[in-house]
């Protein structure tokens, strides 16, 4: 079991209900996956650092979690699919 930093952005005119509702969704997919998720939580409100598909603001969501191989790869797809997802990216974290 490895160590997995998940982040992701999300648009910003999302409130943070449905910002929540989001890391919820994927901290369930990961632990479906037998994954143990320590953090799931909205980090904050930042400007890009350039636009991206016309969104110049976005949302940050961070999610750590411990699992194996299979668990970042089913969530890169999910992640991908989504269209409230600006841009998202894995992280493997050494121990």
């Amino acid at each position: 079991m490895r160590k997995y930093e998940v982040i992701f952005i999300v648009r910003a005119d999302m409130p943070d209900a449905d910002i929540q509702k989001i890391a919820d969704r994927y901290k369930a997919a990961a632990e479906e996956k037998g994954a143990v998720v320590e953090k799931a939580e909205k980090w904050e409100k930042r400007k890009l650092a350039y636009e991206i598909d016309n969104h110049k603001e976005g949302n940050y969501v961070i999610l750590l979690l411990e699992g194996d191989a299979t668990v970042p790869a089913h969530l890169n797809r999910l992640l991908r699919i989504n269209d409230d997802v600006i841009r998202h990216r894995i992280f493997s974290l050494e121990d």
